[in-house]
């Protein structure tokens, strides 16, 4: 077995590991991404392609080129929600245009990118196991064949969701999360579809409910290129997810002969992020984190800021000679005081829709004003209504007040657990106390909605 010694190995080329590897070399560090796939097919992920809202991506490479290769639609400026009987709510976007991305080429650039900066890259890479002695000190992987051994001051794990790392590692004497299961996790299907005709909907991306909690989706990539797909949580019956989205398929006059161009599936995190995704020489990010909006399955940005910071705050403890979980905690800090507060709010939203069925809440949802909504689902948490718009909202709930109430209790909620995730401890040592506080918390909200605890 060869043994090959790096300042950094990051496991996985997706959003998050290309970023921590490029932050690590811009910083000038000996850095190896380890990728399983070969070179050509490496940026081939399922993914909805949307990224909704303003995105600011870190400023470790080239972001004009990887937007003018990667960035096919950027005039996404609302979302259009089909309730089941018919009627489509318009929700207008607050925070500016969304875009939709080719993911393939969005994946290659990143790669390109990381190795431009100084990144190492080795394609058709499988990380076997983890080497550990006290820290996580590098993993055993096959390339092309022959055995390696990769030995690292610290590994950035973002090999995806339930990472061979997590399974290989002995975690047991760190703060590391490992309270994961597969019923926090989803599985979706996709494909990327041409129509002869434009769509008319080219400046929106396209929600549709299904059952078990899940979604359609409608991203136009181009006005006749659409990213089509849905997916169910594994915490409720499996679903039939290629007949499911063809049934729907075959009955939308826009979609009358068209061709399937790509198809794949995937799993993806549906829950809070980790509430600690480091140990010794460990550092974990994306969906190797649960970095994962939970009601939307969008992670690209978040999976983006992660990888950079991880591999930031690998460089100072690199350089300071300590790779202590202590020296990591700073990665937990800002993740959780960032966009972390942000998805384990969302997550009440996922929990509350799991207490009800599709029709009472699509019947609240097509009664909400847009902006109410848009408010309710935790964007700012300061819904306020007119009283003219009270009483509408009223009248045309009847029947589903108690469901109505809940989801503006849910909204108070989730204001709450951010103030929460604001405290953040900023040392390992008073971790304990915080987690105490957040899961009492979420002990009440269970209580409060009759749901089933999810951790």
């Amino acid at each position: 077995m060869s043994t090959e010694a790096y300042d950094i190995v990051v496991v996985g080329g997706g959003t998050a590991g290309t970023f921590a590897a490029a932050t690590a070399a811009q910083q000038g560090l000996d850095v190896v991404l380890l990728e399983r796939k070969p070179e050509d097919e490496a940026g081939h992920i399922a993914c909805g392609d949307a990224i909704k809202g303003k995105s600011t991506f870190p400023d470790v490479i080239d972001l004009e080129y990887l937007r003018d290769e990667s960035f096919t639609n950027e005039n996404i400026n609302h979302a259009l929600f089909e309730i089941p009987d018919g009627e489509t709510i318009d929700y207008p976007f607050d925070t500016g245009s969304g875009a939709i991305v080719d993911r393939k080429r969005y994946g290659d650039v990143l790669l390109e990118e990381a190795d431009r900066v100084g990144a190492e890259i080795h394609y058709n890479t499988v990380v076997r196991d983890v080497i550990q002695n006290g820290r996580v000190e590098g993993v055993e992987a096959t390339r092309e064949g022959n055995h390696y051994r990769y030995e690292a001051d610290i590994v950035i794990d973002a090999a995806g969701v339930l990472s061979i790392l997590q399974d290989k590692a002995d975690l047991d004497g760190a703060t590391f999360d490992t309270n994961v299961n597969y019923q926090q996790f989803c599985s979706a299907y996709r494909e990327v579809i041409e129509v002869e005709e434009p769509v008319d909907w080219d400046d929106a991306i396209v929600f549709k409910p299904t059952e078990e909690l899940g979604y359609l989706w409608y991203f136009p990539r181009t006005p006749t290129e659409i990213n089509v797909g849905l997916g169910f949580q594994m915490d409720r019956e499996p679903m039939e997810l290629v007949e499911v989205l063809r049934e729907d398929l075959r009955n939308r006059p826009e979609f009358e002969n068209a061709t399937v161009k790509d198809k794949l599936g995937a799993a993806l995190p549906t829950r809070r992020p980790y509430d600690s995704a480091t140990a010794p020489g460990l550092i974990a990010v994306g969906d190797a984190a649960g970095h994962v909006n939970p009601t939307t399955g969008g992670g690209i940005p978040g999976a983006a800021k992660a990888g950079h910071w991880a591999a930031d705050v690998a460089a100072d403890a690199i350089a300071e000679g300590d790779v202590s979980e202590a020296a990591l905690w700073e990665y937990n800090r800002r993740v959780q005081t960032d966009f972390g507060k942000r998805f384990a709010a969302m997550d009440l939203y996922n929990i509350f829709g799991g207490t009800h069925s599709i029709e009472d809440l699509t019947e609240v949802l097509s009664a909400l004003p847009a902006q109410q909504l848009i408010d309710i689902l935790g964007r700012s948490g300061t819904a306020s209504m007119s009283l003219g718009l009270k009483l509408k909202t009223l009248k045309d709930t009847f029947g589903h007040w108690q469901t109505l109430y809940d989801a503006y209790k849910v909204n108070k909620r989730a204001s709450e657990l951010k103030a929460i995730y604001d405290d953040y401890p900023t040392l390992p040592e008073n971790f304990d106390a915080w987690q105490e506080r957040r899961d009492t918390f979420m002990e009440r909200f269970f209580a409060e909605f009759d749901a089933d605890p999810k951790y």
